[in-house]
């Protein structure tokens, strides 16, 4: 089940506040979490993004996950979480990010994701040669290379003669600030700007905005997902502090939880987390 989905229990709860549905108004495909619900199993708007990125018109997308974390094999290694994953009729594989913060779109973080990748598509005893081409897209709010063009293209080169070293992996940072509504990528990068489907170019990207922004189903399942990601922020908090306070004092986690009167469902979320 998608995280967002509406349960039994979820449908007795009050997700549809005022404040929530404030936030859904204002939600834009640049915002993760909202693209994340947009393009989740959703292979139409998926290949529209790939081939104006990729300037192609044959991208046939067989498979899409979001939120798809890969687990270092190191042990105590730090873990990635691809936003949307997807594989398309070659096997090719494509990790579409959306970063909004300059600092979490730099070169090194677009290197891991790019080795996740690869790492993940290396069969036992496979040639190296014979691996596919892996493609990660960071879509960017802001110009964070600073030269004013939609797109640009990290690729590995040979310094000594500017050569590619075509070794099949690609980044691709796409310019979230790019205004031209006569180019795909500005129709493309407008699109992700805005927080009404009515203002947008593409219809497929259109009417999953407009499903979720303006149907109670769509709504519900929204706020839903506001809620548990505030239950997540209010956990990781508990969780430090009770951390500190065993640091600090000695005590046993049952005993921490005790004096800050956590509640039993709470203790069960922690207790798995120590």
């Amino acid at each position: 089940m998608f995280e967002g989905d509406i349960t039994l229990e979820d449908s007795q709860k009050n997700y549809m506040t005022d404040d929530n549905l404030r936030i859904l108004n204002a939600f834009r495909l640049m915002d993760d979490d909202f693209m994340n619900l947009v393009f989740n199993e959703n292979y139409e708007a998926v290949e529209l993004l790939l081939n104006i990125i990729l300037e192609r018109n044959d991208i046939e997308v067989k498979r899409v996950e979001i939120q798809k974390e890969e687990k270092s094999p190191v042990i105590g290694g730090r873990s990635i979480t691809l936003d949307i994953f997807a594989m398309d009729s070659t096997g090719k594989n494509y990790d579409i990010e959306v970063q909004r913060a300059d600092r979490g779109a730099g070169f090194k973080r677009a290197r891991i994701h790019s080795s996740a990748l690869d790492s993940r598509i290396m069969k036992a005893g496979q040639d190296f040669e014979d691996v596919d081409d892996s493609y990660v897209v960071f879509i960017t709010e802001n110009d964070v290379v600073g030269l004013g063009l939609p797109m640009y293209h990290d690729e590995r080169v040979i310094l000594e003669d500017n050569r590619l070293a075509n070794d099949g992996s690609h980044i691709i940072y796409v310019n979230g600030a790019y205004k031209n509504d006569e180019d795909p990528v500005g129709r493309l990068m407008h699109d992700f700007r805005c927080t009404s489907a009515s203002d947008m170019f593409y219809d497929v990207l259109a009417s999953q905005v407009r499903f979720f922004k303006e149907t109670e189903g769509g709504q519900e399942q929204v706020c839903k997902m506001i809620e548990d990601e505030r239950d997540k922020t209010r956990i990781a908090l508990l969780f430090e502090n009770i951390k500190n306070i065993m640091e600090e004092t000695k005590w046993s986690l049952e005993k921490a939880m005790s004096v800050l009167k956590v509640s039993d469902k709470d203790r069960a979320t922690l207790s798995k987390m120590f």
